[in-house]
Protein backbone atom coordinates (compact mmCIF):
# COMPACT_ATOMS: atom_id res chain seq x y z
CA UNK A 1 0.00 0.00 0.00
CA UNK A 2 1.43 3.38 -1.01
CA UNK A 3 1.79 6.40 1.30
CA UNK A 4 -0.88 8.22 -0.73
CA UNK A 5 -3.38 5.39 -0.18
CA UNK A 6 -2.54 5.31 3.52
CA UNK A 7 -3.54 8.98 3.79
CA UNK A 8 -6.86 8.06 2.18
CA UNK A 9 -7.27 5.01 4.33
CA UNK A 10 -8.56 4.67 7.93
CA UNK A 11 -7.53 8.19 8.91
CA UNK A 12 -9.65 9.60 6.12
CA UNK A 13 -12.66 7.72 7.46
CA UNK A 14 -12.01 9.15 10.92
CA UNK A 15 -11.93 12.65 9.49
CA UNK A 16 -15.22 12.04 7.66
CA UNK A 17 -16.83 10.75 10.87
CA UNK A 18 -15.76 13.82 12.86
CA UNK A 19 -16.89 16.11 10.07
CA UNK A 20 -20.28 14.40 9.97
CA UNK A 21 -20.65 14.74 13.72
CA UNK A 22 -19.89 18.46 13.48
CA UNK A 23 -22.59 18.89 10.83
CA UNK A 24 -25.09 17.04 13.00
CA UNK A 25 -24.24 19.25 15.99
CA UNK A 26 -24.67 22.37 13.82
CA UNK A 27 -28.05 21.19 12.55
CA UNK A 28 -29.11 20.36 16.09
CA UNK A 29 -28.17 23.87 17.29
CA UNK A 30 -30.11 25.45 14.43
CA UNK A 31 -33.16 23.31 15.17
CA UNK A 32 -33.08 24.20 18.87
CA UNK A 33 -32.64 27.90 18.03
CA UNK A 34 -35.70 27.74 15.74
CA UNK A 35 -37.77 26.06 18.43
CA UNK A 36 -36.73 28.67 21.01
CA UNK A 37 -37.48 31.52 18.61
CA UNK A 38 -40.93 30.07 17.88
CA UNK A 39 -41.62 29.66 21.61
CA UNK A 40 -40.55 33.25 22.27
CA UNK A 41 -42.77 34.44 19.45
CA UNK A 42 -45.76 32.59 20.87
CA UNK A 43 -45.06 33.82 24.39
CA UNK A 44 -44.28 37.45 23.70
CA UNK A 45 -45.65 38.12 20.23
CA UNK A 46 -43.26 38.16 17.30
CA UNK A 47 -42.77 41.39 15.31
CA UNK A 48 -44.47 39.85 12.29
CA UNK A 49 -47.52 38.90 14.36
CA UNK A 50 -47.57 42.30 16.05
CA UNK A 51 -47.56 44.08 12.67
CA UNK A 52 -50.56 42.04 11.45
CA UNK A 53 -52.67 44.46 13.49
CA UNK A 54 -50.68 47.55 14.48
CA UNK A 55 -53.63 48.96 16.44
CA UNK A 56 -54.99 46.05 18.53
CA UNK A 57 -56.67 48.32 21.11
CA UNK A 58 -58.85 49.91 18.42
CA UNK A 59 -62.20 48.61 17.26
CA UNK A 60 -62.61 48.20 13.53
CA UNK A 61 -64.20 51.30 12.08
CA UNK A 62 -63.63 54.54 10.20
CA UNK A 63 -61.12 55.97 12.71
CA UNK A 64 -58.82 52.93 12.70
CA UNK A 65 -59.14 52.54 8.94
CA UNK A 66 -58.27 56.20 8.40
CA UNK A 67 -55.01 55.85 10.33
CA UNK A 68 -53.96 52.63 8.57
CA UNK A 69 -54.93 53.93 5.12
CA UNK A 70 -53.07 57.19 5.71
CA UNK A 71 -49.88 55.39 6.73
CA UNK A 72 -50.05 53.00 3.77
CA UNK A 73 -50.69 55.78 1.27
CA UNK A 74 -47.98 58.10 2.57
CA UNK A 75 -45.27 55.43 2.86
CA UNK A 76 -45.84 53.42 -0.35
CA UNK A 77 -43.46 54.33 -3.16
CA UNK A 78 -45.37 55.33 -6.27
CA UNK A 79 -48.48 56.32 -4.32
CA UNK A 80 -49.84 59.75 -5.35
CA UNK A 81 -49.98 60.58 -1.63
CA UNK A 82 -46.44 59.43 -0.87
CA UNK A 83 -44.62 61.60 1.66
CA UNK A 84 -40.79 61.58 1.79
CA UNK A 85 -39.44 60.38 5.15
CA UNK A 86 -38.00 63.79 6.05
CA UNK A 87 -41.49 65.31 5.82
CA UNK A 88 -43.29 62.69 7.88
CA UNK A 89 -44.03 64.87 10.91
CA UNK A 90 -46.87 64.00 13.30
CA UNK A 91 -47.83 66.22 16.24
CA UNK A 92 -49.82 65.25 19.32
CA UNK A 93 -51.40 67.32 22.03
CA UNK A 94 -50.72 65.80 25.46
CA UNK A 95 -53.50 66.56 27.98
CA UNK A 96 -56.63 64.71 26.96
CA UNK A 97 -54.98 63.31 23.82
CA UNK A 98 -52.17 61.11 25.12
CA UNK A 99 -53.14 60.96 28.80
CA UNK A 100 -56.13 61.93 30.94
CA UNK A 101 -56.83 65.48 32.03
CA UNK A 102 -59.60 65.08 34.60
CA UNK A 103 -60.44 66.13 37.29
CA UNK A 104 -57.71 68.76 36.71
CA UNK A 105 -54.77 69.06 34.35
CA UNK A 106 -52.08 66.88 35.90
CA UNK A 107 -49.53 69.68 35.88
CA UNK A 108 -51.92 71.74 37.98
CA UNK A 109 -52.23 68.85 40.44
CA UNK A 110 -48.42 68.83 40.55
CA UNK A 111 -48.48 72.55 41.35
CA UNK A 112 -51.02 72.00 44.14
CA UNK A 113 -48.78 69.37 45.71
CA UNK A 114 -45.88 71.81 45.43
CA UNK A 115 -47.89 74.48 47.30
CA UNK A 116 -48.34 72.09 50.21
CA UNK A 117 -44.65 71.18 50.19
CA UNK A 118 -43.53 74.82 50.10
CA UNK A 119 -46.09 76.15 52.60
CA UNK A 120 -43.75 75.98 55.65
CA UNK A 121 -41.44 78.42 53.83
CA UNK A 122 -44.33 80.82 53.13
CA UNK A 123 -46.34 81.61 56.29
CA UNK A 124 -47.99 84.47 54.38
CA UNK A 125 -49.85 81.95 52.24
CA UNK A 126 -52.18 81.21 55.17
CA UNK A 127 -54.00 84.46 54.41
CA UNK A 128 -53.11 85.15 50.75
CA UNK A 129 -55.25 83.86 47.90
CA UNK A 130 -55.22 81.61 46.00
CA UNK A 131 -52.84 79.83 48.38
CA UNK A 132 -55.02 80.13 51.49
CA UNK A 133 -57.87 78.23 49.84
CA UNK A 134 -55.51 75.61 48.44
CA UNK A 135 -54.07 74.91 51.86
CA UNK A 136 -57.61 74.45 53.18
CA UNK A 137 -58.34 71.99 50.41
CA UNK A 138 -60.80 74.28 48.60
CA UNK A 139 -59.45 73.98 45.05
CA UNK A 140 -62.60 75.40 43.43
CA UNK A 141 -62.37 78.62 45.41
CA UNK A 142 -58.63 78.90 44.71
CA UNK A 143 -59.19 78.59 40.98
CA UNK A 144 -62.15 80.97 40.96
CA UNK A 145 -59.63 83.70 40.20
CA UNK A 146 -59.25 82.20 36.73
CA UNK A 147 -56.08 82.56 34.68
CA UNK A 148 -54.57 85.10 37.10
CA UNK A 149 -54.82 82.64 40.00
CA UNK A 150 -53.39 79.79 37.94
CA UNK A 151 -50.43 81.90 36.83
CA UNK A 152 -49.74 82.86 40.46
CA UNK A 153 -49.75 79.21 41.49
CA UNK A 154 -47.49 78.18 38.61
CA UNK A 155 -45.01 80.97 39.20
CA UNK A 156 -44.79 80.24 42.92
CA UNK A 157 -44.20 76.52 42.39
CA UNK A 158 -42.26 76.34 39.10
CA UNK A 159 -39.74 79.18 39.43
CA UNK A 160 -36.85 80.14 41.68
CA UNK A 161 -34.72 77.06 41.03
CA UNK A 162 -32.36 75.85 38.30
CA UNK A 163 -33.64 73.82 35.37
CA UNK A 164 -31.81 70.76 36.73
CA UNK A 165 -33.42 71.14 40.15
CA UNK A 166 -36.87 71.48 38.59
CA UNK A 167 -36.30 68.40 36.42
CA UNK A 168 -35.49 66.33 39.51
CA UNK A 169 -38.58 67.66 41.34
CA UNK A 170 -40.76 66.57 38.42
CA UNK A 171 -39.11 63.14 38.22
CA UNK A 172 -39.65 62.57 41.94
CA UNK A 173 -43.30 63.58 41.66
CA UNK A 174 -44.22 61.40 38.67
CA UNK A 175 -42.48 58.45 40.33
CA UNK A 176 -44.86 58.49 43.31
CA UNK A 177 -47.88 60.78 42.75
CA UNK A 178 -51.17 58.99 42.10
CA UNK A 179 -54.39 59.95 40.40
CA UNK A 180 -57.09 60.99 42.93
CA UNK A 181 -59.76 58.77 41.37
CA UNK A 182 -58.01 55.67 40.06
CA UNK A 183 -55.11 55.48 42.50
CA UNK A 184 -52.79 54.83 39.55
CA UNK A 185 -49.56 56.67 38.87
CA UNK A 186 -50.22 59.59 36.55
CA UNK A 187 -47.90 58.04 33.98
CA UNK A 188 -50.18 54.99 33.94
CA UNK A 189 -53.12 57.18 32.93
CA UNK A 190 -51.92 57.19 29.32
CA UNK A 191 -54.13 55.99 26.48
CA UNK A 192 -53.06 52.60 25.16
CA UNK A 193 -54.64 53.19 21.70
CA UNK A 194 -52.59 56.38 21.29
CA UNK A 195 -49.38 54.62 22.37
CA UNK A 196 -50.08 52.20 19.52
CA UNK A 197 -50.54 55.05 17.06
CA UNK A 198 -47.23 56.58 18.14
CA UNK A 199 -45.42 53.26 17.71
CA UNK A 200 -47.13 52.54 14.37
CA UNK A 201 -46.17 55.91 12.93
CA UNK A 202 -42.56 55.64 14.09
CA UNK A 203 -42.31 52.12 12.64
CA UNK A 204 -43.23 53.67 9.30
CA UNK A 205 -40.68 56.47 9.31
CA UNK A 206 -42.69 59.22 11.02
CA UNK A 207 -41.17 61.54 13.60
CA UNK A 208 -43.58 62.13 16.49
CA UNK A 209 -43.75 65.37 18.48
CA UNK A 210 -45.73 66.54 21.49
CA UNK A 211 -47.20 70.02 21.00
CA UNK A 212 -48.97 70.88 24.25
CA UNK A 213 -50.18 73.80 26.31
CA UNK A 214 -48.48 72.10 29.26
CA UNK A 215 -45.07 73.18 30.48
CA UNK A 216 -42.24 72.06 28.23
CA UNK A 217 -39.93 71.36 31.18
CA UNK A 218 -42.68 69.61 33.10
CA UNK A 219 -43.09 67.08 30.26
CA UNK A 220 -39.53 66.55 29.07
CA UNK A 221 -38.28 64.56 32.12
CA UNK A 222 -40.65 61.64 31.44
CA UNK A 223 -42.00 61.71 27.85
CA UNK A 224 -39.27 59.49 26.41
CA UNK A 225 -39.90 56.76 28.99
CA UNK A 226 -43.68 56.94 28.71
CA UNK A 227 -44.28 57.80 25.04
CA UNK A 228 -40.97 57.11 23.34
CA UNK A 229 -40.75 60.83 22.50
CA UNK A 230 -37.35 62.35 23.40
CA UNK A 231 -37.14 65.78 25.08
CA UNK A 232 -36.00 67.54 21.91
CA UNK A 233 -39.31 66.55 20.30
CA UNK A 234 -41.46 68.18 22.98
CA UNK A 235 -42.99 71.61 22.34
CA UNK A 236 -44.80 73.34 25.20
CA UNK A 237 -45.41 76.47 27.21
CA UNK A 238 -42.42 77.93 29.02
CA UNK A 239 -41.28 80.45 31.58
CA UNK A 240 -38.23 82.64 31.16
CA UNK A 241 -34.82 81.37 32.20
CA UNK A 242 -31.59 83.19 32.97
CA UNK A 243 -27.99 82.03 32.61
CA UNK A 244 -25.91 82.35 35.78
CA UNK A 245 -22.69 81.08 37.34
CA UNK A 246 -23.29 79.46 40.74
CA UNK A 247 -20.32 78.11 42.65
CA UNK A 248 -18.27 78.18 39.48
CA UNK A 249 -20.87 76.13 37.61
CA UNK A 250 -23.05 77.43 34.73
CA UNK A 251 -26.77 77.02 35.39
CA UNK A 252 -30.11 78.15 33.97
CA UNK A 253 -32.40 79.70 36.57
CA UNK A 254 -36.17 79.63 36.14
CA UNK A 255 -37.71 83.08 36.51
CA UNK A 256 -41.29 83.93 37.61
CA UNK A 257 -42.22 85.27 34.16
CA UNK A 258 -44.18 83.68 31.34
CA UNK A 259 -42.13 83.27 28.17
CA UNK A 260 -44.47 81.48 25.74
CA UNK A 261 -47.96 79.94 25.83
CA UNK A 262 -48.17 76.96 23.47
CA UNK A 263 -51.94 76.83 23.16
CA UNK A 264 -54.50 77.72 20.50
CA UNK A 265 -52.85 80.22 18.11
CA UNK A 266 -49.57 79.60 19.90
CA UNK A 267 -49.36 76.00 18.67
CA UNK A 268 -48.58 76.76 15.00
CA UNK A 269 -46.04 79.33 16.23
CA UNK A 270 -44.44 76.74 18.51
CA UNK A 271 -44.38 74.16 15.70
CA UNK A 272 -42.69 76.59 13.35
CA UNK A 273 -40.14 77.67 15.99
CA UNK A 274 -39.23 74.23 17.35
CA UNK A 275 -39.83 71.86 14.43
CA UNK A 276 -39.45 74.00 11.31
CA UNK A 277 -41.73 71.75 9.23
CA UNK A 278 -45.49 71.71 8.88
CA UNK A 279 -46.98 68.44 10.19
CA UNK A 280 -48.75 66.02 7.88
CA UNK A 281 -50.68 64.51 10.81
CA UNK A 282 -52.03 66.16 13.95
CA UNK A 283 -53.98 64.77 16.91
CA UNK A 284 -55.81 66.84 19.53
CA UNK A 285 -58.90 66.76 21.71
CA UNK A 286 -60.10 70.28 22.46
CA UNK A 287 -60.59 73.87 21.33
CA UNK A 288 -56.96 74.48 22.23
CA UNK A 289 -55.90 72.23 19.34
CA UNK A 290 -58.07 73.79 16.62
CA UNK A 291 -55.33 75.99 15.16
CA UNK A 292 -52.81 73.12 15.13
CA UNK A 293 -55.19 71.05 12.99
CA UNK A 294 -55.93 74.03 10.74
CA UNK A 295 -52.20 74.64 10.29
CA UNK A 296 -51.62 70.97 9.46
CA UNK A 297 -54.43 70.83 6.91
CA UNK A 298 -53.28 74.09 5.30
CA UNK A 299 -50.19 72.40 3.89
CA UNK A 300 -52.13 70.53 1.23
CA UNK A 301 -51.42 67.03 -0.03
CA UNK A 302 -51.78 64.00 2.23
CA UNK A 303 -52.99 65.11 5.66
CA UNK A 304 -54.57 63.43 8.69
CA UNK A 305 -56.35 65.48 11.37
CA UNK A 306 -58.01 63.71 14.32
CA UNK A 307 -59.70 64.74 17.57
CA UNK A 308 -60.20 62.50 20.61
CA UNK A 309 -63.74 62.87 21.95
CA UNK A 310 -64.22 62.03 25.63
CA UNK A 311 -67.60 60.31 25.57
CA UNK A 312 -67.02 57.31 27.82
CA UNK A 313 -68.18 58.03 31.37
CA UNK A 314 -67.90 54.36 32.34
CA UNK A 315 -64.21 53.81 31.52
CA UNK A 316 -62.91 57.40 31.65
CA UNK A 317 -64.94 60.64 31.59
CA UNK A 318 -67.61 62.17 29.39
CA UNK A 319 -67.29 65.92 28.84
CA UNK A 320 -67.41 68.47 26.07
CA UNK A 321 -68.76 72.00 25.47
CA UNK A 322 -69.44 72.89 29.12
CA UNK A 323 -66.21 71.56 30.59
CA UNK A 324 -63.54 74.06 31.64
CA UNK A 325 -60.98 71.26 31.28
CA UNK A 326 -60.50 70.06 27.70
CA UNK A 327 -63.40 72.03 26.23
CA UNK A 328 -64.72 70.42 23.03
CA UNK A 329 -67.12 73.10 21.82
CA UNK A 330 -69.98 72.72 19.39
CA UNK A 331 -68.14 75.02 16.99
CA UNK A 332 -65.10 72.71 17.04
CA UNK A 333 -67.34 69.74 16.26
CA UNK A 334 -68.92 71.72 13.43
CA UNK A 335 -65.52 72.61 11.99
CA UNK A 336 -64.39 69.00 12.23
CA UNK A 337 -67.44 67.90 10.25
CA UNK A 338 -66.95 70.67 7.68
CA UNK A 339 -63.21 70.16 7.20
CA UNK A 340 -63.28 66.38 7.23
CA UNK A 341 -61.37 65.99 10.48
CA UNK A 342 -61.99 62.61 12.06
CA UNK A 343 -63.46 62.51 15.58
CA UNK A 344 -62.35 59.52 17.64
CA UNK A 345 -65.05 58.21 19.96
CA UNK A 346 -63.46 56.76 23.09
CA UNK A 347 -66.61 54.75 23.70
CA UNK A 348 -66.95 53.27 20.22
CA UNK A 349 -63.46 53.32 18.70
CA UNK A 350 -61.32 52.06 21.58
CA UNK A 351 -61.47 48.44 22.82
CA UNK A 352 -59.60 49.53 25.91
CA UNK A 353 -58.46 52.91 27.11
CA UNK A 354 -55.69 52.14 29.59
CA UNK A 355 -53.08 49.39 29.58
CA UNK A 356 -54.17 48.32 33.07
CA UNK A 357 -57.69 47.45 31.88
CA UNK A 358 -58.43 43.74 31.69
Amino acid sequence: MTAKRLRKGPLAHVRVIFKGAAVIRSLRRRFLASVLALAAGLAFGSPALAQSDPLPSWNDGSAKEAIVSFVRATTTQGSPRFVPPAERIATFDNDGTLWSEQPLYFQLLFALDRVKALAPQHPEWKTEEPFASLLKGDVSKALAGGEKAIVEIIMATHAGMTTEQFEQIVKDWVATAKHPKTGRLFTQMVYQPMLEVLAYLRANGFKTFIVSGGGIEFMRPWTERVYGIPPEQVVGSSIKTKYEMRGGKPVLVRLPEIDFIDDKTGKPVGINSHIGRRPVAAFGNSDGDRQMLEWTQGGGGARLMMLVHHDDAAREWAYGPKSKIGTFSDSLMAEANKQGWLVISMKNDWKRIFAFER
